[in-house]
């Protein structure tokens, strides 16, 4: 089974633009993100899914300059950029991954990959249930639920965040959540304001350009706990939570159902 991790990447953030080629340690945010899911073992090829929007002719360049696949998709359909990528590099397991998450950890990235091989299920993530910081976050699935999910799925949120129809529906889809015995959700190492960059270059000033993980940047924060003051307060998901607006559902409504 080829495993295929898929980096969603775009430089039109709308809270935060030009994000993904932010400095972080003398190098673009976006560097440390294809290494760091260089660094799983069980990823067989990396593609960066990007838009095809002028902006992110830069995206592409980095890519050719750096040796990484690239794929230019829809700027909006994220789902079908994920489904033609896929669909191009005959993936047959799809990693789901973000590129403002440089501190995504490669062991995790393993963990949700076995987790998904020695069940045979369509699905695996360790965001069903959230337990592990945001930032952390790792979606696999088999190339047929991604099929069937790009067939059938209408809403603009299921469209524009690839997977909420897959987590809607377990009627359709068998599912199975990595979940950390402590519950660390509330801490929060993804890059989404320039409050959450102050956070990720404070830890690497701290640990270094070394290989490091979840466990080394717990430990830091229980040294200096004054670095998740940095962008505490920040909501988890508010894209999500806006295209749900978006889509008129009511969010209490789609949390309970």
């Amino acid at each position: 089974m080829r495993t295929t991790a898929i980096i969603q990447a775009r430089m039109g953030s709308s809270r935060l633009p030009g994000k993904i080629m932010a400095e972080i340690a003398g190098e673009p945010m976006l560097s440390h993100v294809i290494r760091r899911v260089g660094q799983a073992k069980m990823i067989d090829t990396i593609v960066l899914a990007t838009t095809t929007d002028p902006g992110d002719d830069i995206t592409e360049s980095f890519c050719r300059l750096h040796g990484t696949h690239c794929f230019r998709g829809s700027p909006h359909d994220v789902l079908d950029r994920y489904f033609q990528a896929a669909r191009y590099w005959h993936a047959d397991a799809i990693v789901r991954l973000t590129a403002d998450c440089p501190l995504l950890d490669p062991s995790i990235i393993d963990q949700v990959v076995k987790l998904f091989m020695d069940n045979g299920v369509d699905y695996a993530s360790n965001t069903l249930e959230f337990s592990y910081p945001d930032g952390l976050d790792t979606e696999v699935m088999s190339f047929g639920a991604l099929s069937r999910t790009w067939r059938e799925a209408n809403l603009a949120s299921e469209r524009e965040h690839v997977t909420p129809y897959i987590n809607k529906h377990p009627e359709l889809f068998t599912l199975k959540s990595l979940r950390h015995d402590e519950d660390l959700s509330h801490l929060r190492w993804t890059v989404d304001e320039s409050r959450d960059l102050d956070f990720v270059r404070s830890v690497f000033k701290h640990l270094g350009q070394a290989s490091f993980g979840m466990k080394e940047i717990l430990e830091l924060i229980r040294q200096h706990p004054d670095l998740v003051d940095l962008n505490e307060g920040i909501a988890r998901n508010e894209g999500y939570a806006k295209s749900l607006s978006n889509d008129r559902i009511c969010l209490k409504c789609e949390v309970t159902a």
